[in-house]
C-alpha cells in the first residue's frame, strides 16, 4: 500500500517519505523492507530503543512519540493510537463495513459474546465473533491467541469476516486491549458491560485503574448495555449519561429489562424477561444464577442492535451452551461441569449456581495462575470451601513462577476450612483421581481450565485437554460421555 494512503487520516509531523508498505508492526524483529515500524513505550521495553534497528532491516518508515533524528521518520502524538489506525487502514477499514458490539467486564464476557452472535444467527443475519476460545468467521473457527487480538491481527480477522459476508462482528474487550488502545479508532453499535470484580491487579495496580480501562470502551459506542445490578455498573451510567443505554437486572424494577420468577436447575435456567409492554418466557441451557445476567445482557445487547425484543428473547430459548462455561461433560449416576472460573467472584457464582441441586458431594478441582495477581488465590480458595464438601487444589497455568509455592498461597484457607482436601501438583493426576472417587450423585466440578487444552509451564506450552482426559476416563469404563 502507498504510504500516503496508508497514513490517511492520521495525524503526524515531518515528512512521509515515498513508498510502499508491505507491513505495519510494533516488533522490530518483524520490520523487514516495506515494513512501516511504530515505535511506543511499553510496561517493560520502549520501542523507541529498537527504531534504529528496524530502519536498519529495511523499514520504509518509523513512526515516533518523540524526534530521534532518523532518516523516514514521522512523528505522532501515541503511538499505540496511530498503530490502531494504520492497521485498519491497510487492510481497507474492514470495520466500517460491519456492525461492531464489544463486551466487557471481569466476567461473562464469553458467554455474553457467543450468545449475541448465536441470537444473530438465529434472526437470519451473518456474524463474527472474535474472544478467548477462539474467533468464529460465520462458521469457521480460528485459533485465538489473546482474547483481543493485537491490532494488525483484529484488522486482519476483521477484514476476513467482511469478505465472508458478516454484518457483524461480536468481540470481547479485554481490560489489557482498551488500555493497549488495540480498539482505538474502531465505533460501536454497542457496548455491554457485564460487572466488575477483583481480576488483573498486576497489571492495572488498583481497582480504579482496571475500572477505568473498562470505563474507556463507552467513549466508542453509539449505545451501551449495563448490569444495573453491579455497583460499578451503575458508577458507568452515572459517568455516561449522555450514551443511550439499556438496562438489565434480576432484582431493580427499574431495569428496563427486568428477571422475574427465576427457576434454577442443574440443567440450566428459568425466568420471565419483563420490560414496558413486554414479557417472555426464557429457558437457558446454563445452570447458576449468575447465568440469568449473562442471558440478559445478550438479549438487551440484540434489542439495542435493533433486533425486536420479542426475537431477541426467543433466539435467546434457542441458543446452545459454550465450551468450558459450566459445560456438562457427563451426567449420570454422577455430574462432570467444565468450567473457566479462575477468580474467587467466578468460582463463587458458579459453585452456587450448582450447589442447591447436589444430591451427593460436591467435588471442586481448582488450581491458581502463575504470574498473575496473588491478591486473589486465597479469594478462590475461600471461594470453594464455602461451597464443596470435597475440594482438590492443583496446577493451572504456573508459567515460570514455582507452582508449588503457587498452592502454598492457598492451602493455609483449606485447612483453616476444616474440610477434606487433597493437593495433588500434577493437574492430569488430580483429574482422574477426582473422577476416581466420585459416588452416585455427587457433582464435580473442574475450574480454571474451562476451553483451554493446554497448560504453560516454565515456559513450555504442553497438551492437557480436560475434556480428554474425562472422555477417555470414560471410555476406559463403558461410561457415555455427553
Amino acid at each position: 500500500m502507498e504510504l500516503h494512503t496508508l497514513f490517511a487520516g492520521v495525524d503526524y509531523t515531518g515528512t512521509l517519505p515515498d513508498g510502499q508498505a508491505t507491513l505495519v508492526t510494533q516488533d522490530s524483529r518483524r520490520a523487514g523492507p516495506g515494513a512501516v515500524f511504530v515505535c511506543a513505550k511499553g510496561r517493560t521495553a520502549d520501542g523507541h530503543d529498537f527504531a534504529r534497528k528496524a530502519l536498519e532491516a529495511g523499514a520504509v518508515c518509523i513512526v515516533t512519540e518523540r524526534p530521534l533524528g532518523l532518516p523516514r521518520e514521522v512523528t505522532v502524538e501515541n503511538g499505540r493510537k496511530a498503530y490502531a489506525l494504520l492497521c485498519q487502514n491497510y487492510f481497507g477499514n474492514p470495520a466500517q463495513q460491519l456492525k461492531l458490539v464489544a463486551v466487557t467486564g471481569t466476567n461473562g464476557k464469553t458467554t455474553v459474546s457467543t450468545l449475541i452472535k448465536q441470537i444473530i444467527e438465529h434472526t437470519g443475519h451473518k456474524a463474527g465473533l472474535i474472544g478467548t476460545i477462539h474467533t468464529e468467521i460465520d462458521q469457521m473457527e480460528v485459533p485465538a491467541k489473546f482474547t483481543t487480538p493485537e491490532a494488525w491481527d483484529l484488522a486482519a480477522l476483521l477484514a476476513r469476516m467482511a469478505a465472508a459476508g458478516c454484518e457483524y462482528a461480536v468481540m470481547e474487550a479485554s481490560s489489557q486491549a482498551l488500555d493497549q488502545m488495540r480498539l482505538w479508532g474502531l465505533a460501536f453499535e454497542v457496548g455491554v458491560f457485564t460487572n466488575l470484580t477483583q481480576d488483573h491487579l498486576d497489571y492495572h495496580g488498583d481497582f480504579e485503574h482496571y475500572y477505568l480501562a473498562k470505563k474507556s470502551l463507552f467513549d466508542q459506542v453509539k449505545a451501551m448495555v449495563v448490569n444495573a445490578d453491579d455497583p460499578w455498573g451503575r458508577r458507568l451510567l452515572a459517568e455516561k449519561p449522555n450514551v443511550p443505554a439499556i438496562t438489565f437486572s434480576d432484582r431493580d424494577d427499574t431495569a428496563d429489562y427486568t428477571a422475574k420468577n427465576i427457576r434454577l436447575s442443574a440443567a440450566g435456567v428459568k425466568f420471565e424477561m419483563v420490560g414496558k409492554s413486554f414479557i417472555q418466557r426464557i429457558r437457558f441451557p446454563m445452570p447458576g444464577a449468575y447465568s440469568v445476567h449473562n442471558a440478559m445482557a445478550a438479549a438487551a445487547a440484540a434489542i439495542a442492535l435493533g433486533i425486536p425484543a420479542h426475537q431477541a428473547a426467543l433466539a435467546l430459548s434457542a441458543t446452545k451452551g459454550v465450551r468450558g462455561r459450566c459445560e456438562v461433560l457427563y451426567a449420570g449416576d454422577f455430574t462432570v461441569l467444565c468450567d473457566f472460573a479462575h477468580t474467587g467472584d467466578a468460582i463463587e457464582k458458579v459453585l452456587s449456581g450448582i450447589a442447591p441441586f447436589v444430591e451427593g458431594r460436591l467435588v471442586v478441582l481448582f488450581g491458581c495462575a502463575g504470574e498473575r495477581d496473588a491478591q486473589k488465590r486465597p479469594q478462590m480458595g475461600q471461594a470453594v470451601v464455602q461451597y464443596a464438601d470435597f475440594a482438590i487444589l492443583t496446577s493451572d497455568n504456573p508459567r515460570k513462577e514455582d507452582p508449588c509455592a503457587i498452592m502454598e498461597d492457598v492451602e493455609p484457607v483449606l485447612k483453616a476450612s476444616g474440610k477434606p482436601y487433597w493437593k495433588i501438583l500434577d493437574r492430569r493426576e488430580a483429574v482422574e483421581r477426582a473422577l476416581e472417587m466420585l459416588r452416585k450423585g455427587d457433582v464435580l466440578v473442574l475450574c480454571g481450565k474451562g476451553h483451554e487444552d493446554y497448560q504453560a509451564i516454565d515456559g513450555v506450552t504442553i497438551y492437557l485437554d480436560e475434556h480428554r482426559i474425562v472422555h477417555d476416563w470414560l471410555a476406559a469404563r463403558g461410561l457415555a460421555a455427553e
